[in-house]
C-alpha cells in the first residue's frame, strides 16, 4: 500500500486537568476530601486556611436566612484575574441565637473491644506473668471476641523460643482464658456460640428465673433449640412449656457477638455534608459548615506574582493549581448541596412521616432536573450525608426502586419494607406469618408484593424466616 496523507474531522471529548480534579474532588467522601485539602496544604505554599479549621463535628447554629442567603460565597482579591484569582473560599455568614442540640453526630469515643480488656487487665489483681499470658489472648480474639485459634497451636507458637520458667504451657493458656472469660465482658473469650451464651448465662443473678435451664438448653441441646424442636427439649429436660419459654426468652436476650458492640459505634461515627431542617412548613437543605474547609489562596504571594507580572515558572504552576483547587472545592459542595436539596424536595413526605412515606427515585430524575449528567448525580451521592430529624443518612438510601399498587400508583420499596417490619413485629409469636401470607395482607392494602420479593426484603433486612421466627 501506499503511504498518503489525509485530513479527517472528529469530535473528542478531552477533559483538562482541571475538570478531572473536580469530578475526583465530588466522589470524594468527606473525609478522604479533608485528607486531600491536608495534602495539598502541605505540597502547595500558595494555598492556606483563613482560619484554623476544626473537622471534627460541632454544634451547628439554625439558620433563618432565605435561602439564597445559603450559597456559598466565592470573592476575589483586587489583585485576581483569569491567570492567577486571589479567591477567598467561606460559606455565607450565618446569624441565629438558638442553638441546635437535637442530633448530636458523634458520642463519645469508645475504647475499642482490646483497649477496654486491656484496661481491665491492667487493673486487674493478677500477676505480672499472669497478666502477660492474658494479654496475649486478648490480641488474639477476633472482632466479635470469639477465640477462634486452637489454644494447643497457640501453645506450641509460643513456646518457641521459650525455656525455663519463662515457658508458656497449654495449661498456662487454659488457665488464662478461664481468667479473661471472668473479666467484666460475660461472654468474651468463648470458642463457640454455646460457650458465649454459657458465660453470660452464669454472669446473671443466680435467682434469675429459668437461668439454669437456659444454661442447660445452650450447652447441651442448642442444636434443638435452634431448630425449634420444643417437644424433644421438653422430654429431654422435663420441662413445661411455661418454663421453657422463659428460658427461650434469656436465651434470645443474649449478645451472641459481644465484641461487635465496640466497634459499631466508632465506625457509625460520620460527618453530615448537609444539614436538613424545615422553615416555614418547608424542608430546606443546607450545607455543613464543620466540613467544609475555609481554603483560600495565599494573597500575599500571589500579589508578589501579579506585581512582578510572571506568568511561568514554579510559583505561576502552583497559583494556578491552587486556584484550581478552590475552584473545584466550591464547585464540588455547590452540587452537593444542589442535588441534596433536589432529594428532599421529593422526599418531604418521607421527613414527616418516615419510610412508610418514602417515594420511589431514581438518580436520572434529580439528574434531568438539575440538568447534570447522571454520573455526576452518583458522584454527588455516593458517600455523602445528611442529616435530617429522622437521623443521619446516606443520599443513596434516598433512590430506590418502586412496585405498582392496585390502584394504578408507584410505591417504594422502602415502603415495602417498612410495612414488612410493621407485619412481622405485630405478628403472633406462637403462630409467625409466612412470605405467602404477608403477600395477600399487602395485596388486600392495595400492594402487589410477590412472595419472593417479600422474602428478599425479609433477608435483606436480617429478619428470620418463619420457622426460626416461631416461640411456643
Amino acid at each position: 500500500m501506499k503511504a498518503s496523507l489525509q485530513l479527517r474531522m472528529s469530535q473528542q471529548l478531552t477533559l483538562t486537568p482541571q475538570l478531572q480534579q473536580s469530578i475526583r474532588l465530588l466522589q470524594l467522601s468527606t473525609l478522604d476530601m479533608q485528607q486531600e485539602v491536608a495534602r495539598m496544604l502541605e505540597e502547595n505554599p500558595m494555598l492556606e486556611l483563613t482560619e484554623e479549621v476544626a473537622f471534627s463535628s460541632g454544634e451547628e447554629r439554625v439558620e433563618h436566612e432565605q435561602p439564597e442567603q445559603r450559597e456559598m460565597a466565592a470573592e476575589e482579591s483586587d489583585h485576581g484575574d483569569d491567570d492567577g484569582d486571589v479567591m477567598e473560599w467561606n460559606s455565607a455568614p450565618h446569624s441565629s441565637d438558638d442553638d441546635n442540640d437535637d442530633y448530636p453526630e458523634q458520642a463519645a469515643l469508645q475504647a475499642s473491644m482490646r483497649e477496654h480488656l486491656h484496661a481491665q487487665l491492667a487493673v486487674s489483681k493478677f500477676d505480672d506473668r499472669d497478666k502477660l499470658i492474658i494479654g496475649m489472648l486478648i490480641d488474639a480474639l477476633d472482632e466479635r471476641g470469639y477465640m477462634a485459634q486452637d489454644l494447643a497451636e497457640l501453645a506450641e507458637l509460643l513456646q518457641k523460643g521459650q525455656e525455663g520458667e519463662q515457658e508458656i504451657t497449654l495449661d498456662d493458656l487454659e488457665t488464662a482464658l478461664v481468667q479473661l472469660q471472668y473479666l467484666d465482658l460475660p461472654g468474651i473469650g468463648a470458642r463457640d456460640l454455646g460457650e458465649c451464651l454459657a458465660l453470660q448465662l452464669k454472669a446473671l443473678p443466680e435467682d434469675t428465673p429459668e437461668r439454669d435451664l437456659a444454661i442447660r438448653l445452650v450447652t447441651e441441646h442448642l442444636d434443638l433449640v435452634a431448630a425449634h424442636d420444643f417437644s424433644r427439649i421438653k422430654k429431654l429436660l422435663r420441662c413445661s412449656d411455661e418454663e421453657l419459654r422463659r428460658a427461650q426468652n434469656l436465651i434470645l436476650s443474649l449478645n451472641p457477638k459481644p465484641g461487635e458492640a465496640f466497634d459499631s459505634t466508632v465506625a457509625d461515627f460520620v460527618v453530615p455534608d448537609v444539614i436538613v431542617e424545615k422553615h416555614r412548613d418547608r424542608w430546606r437543605a443546607r450545607l455543613n459548615t464543620s466540613a467544609m474547609p475555609k481554603l483560600r489562596v495565599n494573597q500575599l504571594y500571589a500579589s508578589l506574582l501579579h506585581q512582578r507580572d510572571e506568568k511561568t515558572g514554579s510559583m505561576a504552576a502552583q497559583l494556578q493549581e491552587a486556584s484550581w483547587l478552590v475552584k473545584s472545592l466550591r464547585q464540588r459542595f455547590e452540587t452537593i448541596l444542589q442535588v441534596a436539596q433536589a432529594i428532599v424536595e421529593r422526599q418531604g413526605a418521607f421527613l414527616e412521616h418516615g419510610e412508610i412515606a418514602m417515594r420511589p427515585l431514581v438518580l436520572r430524575e434529580i439528574a434531568d432536573a438539575l440538568e447534570l449528567h447522571e454520573s455526576t448525580v452518583s458522584r454527588a451521592t455516593t458517600q455523602k450525608f445528611m442529616r435530617t430529624p429522622r437521623g443521619i443518612y446516606e443520599f443513596k438510601y434516598f433512590f430506590g426502586s418502586g412496585l405498582v399498587t392496585e390502584s394504578g400508583g408507584i410505591c417504594s420499596s422502602a415502603s415495602i419494607r417498612e410495612l414488612i417490619k410493621q407485619l412481622i413485629s405485630g405478628e403472633d409469636p406462637c403462630k409467625p406469618l409466612t412470605d405467602g401470607r404477608m403477600s395477600e395482607i399487602l395485596a388486600q392494602q392495595g400492594f402487589k408484593v410477590a412472595r419472593r420479593t417479600i422474602a428478599k426484603y425479609r433477608e435483606a433486612m436480617h429478619i428470620l424466616p418463619v420457622n426460626l421466627r416461631k416461640t411456643l
